[in-house]
């Protein structure tokens, strides 16, 4: 198939919308925040704002993609009591839905809103089932912790039909200036799914190797896609094993740690200790693979950056589930829109 056309639900600020518009897929995202809104917008993303438990499959007919990243704040703590009842309870939702049993009372009152959220991308993909307009691909990517609920998600899809794939990816390793870790589901109706093969060598404080293939390119670092005098580091906002006096610290000679939503907390200093200024929303966004003059709009910009999936990453997913190629391995530098 030629003709893709995508729905992307929570699609935040555009890290998926950048990555399909690349590739030439048509498509509309879904969100809620009105920031997010409006900074997709002004990048000239279409999209619906509003909430994805309002809407469904048939409000569009013509997407034959689906795609999504709900919140997962909630398996954020897997290890934890909580973290395991969600887990649990979410995996027997699922087999709930797979039998197309009624779980709205249920739903209602689970404690955590996002662990009800993480099951919307199966709802939609069921309902399309149901009204036999199955959708060719469904591309899901979260936090490591819900790679189990990806799993359950992908048994139903199995059994519905689809070819799946399921797993973890390192955003360095698809040439994001980035280390951080997704949960990536791949169900495909036709062929075989597969995740996408590595471009760039996995990051290591000892060195970037990856034994057995020399063919990977080294992993692309800060001080590559940053426009400041080298050297410099980025202290980080978080401590090291829970104490606040361990800052964890990257060079520019290494790619950044895991971008959050407390990115602008961040310190940048020079070899000596010197403060220097802080990382700006552009600067942020390009550690997440963004455009350089991405046009982050409106209020928590840091939340938009670090909530996004890297349009990098994104790239190589859609185009593994799509077999379309991917342009370019690097972050982008600019882009052209007539909005920006």
């Amino acid at each position: 198939m030629d003709n893709y056309e995508l729905v992307d639900l929570f699609a935040g600020a555009g890290g998926l919308g950048v990555a399909a518009r690349g590739l030439g897929v048509l498509g509309v995202g879904i969100e809620w925040d009105k920031s997010a809104c409006a900074t997709r917008r002004a990048a000239g993303l279409a999209t619906q704002e509003g909430d994805v438990r309002d809407l469904s499959p048939s409000d569009f007919p013509s997407a034959n993609i689906l795609a999504g990243g709900p919140p997962c704040q909630t398996y954020n703590f897997a290890g934890t009591g909580a973290g395991r009842h969600a887990l649990t309870e979410a995996q027997d939702l699922i087999q709930r839905m797979a039998r197309r049993e009624d779980v709205t009372a249920r739903l209602a009152q689970l404690e955590d809103l996002r662990g009800h959220l993480v099951l919307e991308p199966l709802r939609w993909a069921l309902d399309a089932i149901d009204s036999d307009r199955p959708y060719e691909a469904v591309v899901l990517a979260q936090v490591p912790t819900v790679l189990p609920v990806w799993q359950a998600t992908g048994d139903v899809l199995s059994a519905e039909g689809y070819s799946v794939a399921y797993g973890m990816l390192r955003a360095e390793e698809y040439g994001v200036p980035q280390t951080r870790r997704y949960a990536v589901l791949i169900a495909r109706r036709q062929g075989t799914a597969l995740l996408p093969k590595a471009t760039h060598q996995p990051f290591s404080k000892k060195g970037s190797t990856a034994p057995g293939d020399p063919s990977l390119r080294p992993c692309v670092t800060m001080g590559e896609v940053l426009d400041r005098p080298e050297p410099f580091t980025v202290v980080s906002n978080y401590g090291i094993g829970g104490d606040p006096k361990a800052r964890g610290r990257r060079t520019s000679a290494q790619p950044a740690a895991t971008v959050s939503g407390k990115i602008f907390r961040c310190r940048v200093v020079t070899e000596d200790d010197a403060a220097l200024d802080r990382l700006s929303a552009s600067e942020a966004g390009q550690l997440q693979s963004f455009p350089k003059n991405y046009p982050w709009t409106g209020q928590d910009k840091g939340q938009q950056i670090g909530n996004a999936t890297p349009p990098l990453l994104a790239s190589h997913i859609l185009a593994a589930a799509l077999d379309l190629a991917v342009q370019s391995t690097r972050p982008m530098e600019t882009m052209s829109s007539p909005s920006w």
